[in-house]
């Protein structure tokens, strides 16, 4: 039996990342974390694979940058999660799908569906 997505949670407040964990196990998907922090995250990144990831783009006013980088050299699909506008974000991650919160969890189920399935058929989870 082929075992459940993962879904790495990258999200510092607590209500927020209890929300969100309860919706992607609703849908049946294994959520790693949630991570609180960009040395979490990337220990996640690095330890477990990952299917996707879902990213609140700034954790206590720390850019998660790192991790969007740790996840791109990982070839893992991600979208970020923020309150910020599009040009707040770095030109090069202009590509990465945003999502403004709080995500309301149609929302939410949508976008986890729409990067999994950027991944292309066939290719493996990320690991270490």
């Amino acid at each position: 039996m082929e075992r459940p997505k993962r879904i790495l949670l990258v999200e510092d407040e607590f209500l927020v990342a209890a929300e969100m964990c309860e919706e992607v196990g609703d849908l049946g998907l294994e959520v790693v974390g949630p991570c609180g922090s960009v040395e979490e995250a990337v220990a996640a990144i690095r330890s477990t694979p990952i299917d996707a990831a879902l990213v609140d783009i700034n954790l206590g006013g720390i850019w998660a940058y790192p991790i969007a980088d740790e996840l791109i050299a990982r070839d893992v699909p991600f979208a970020f999660t923020t309150g910020y506008d599009r040009a707040s974000i770095q030109d090069r991650y202009a590509e990465v799908p945003r999502i403004s919160k709080p995500v309301p969890a149609r929302v939410l189920r949508s976008l986890i569906q729409t990067i999994l399935e950027s991944r292309p058929a066939g290719r493996k989870a990320a690991t270490s």
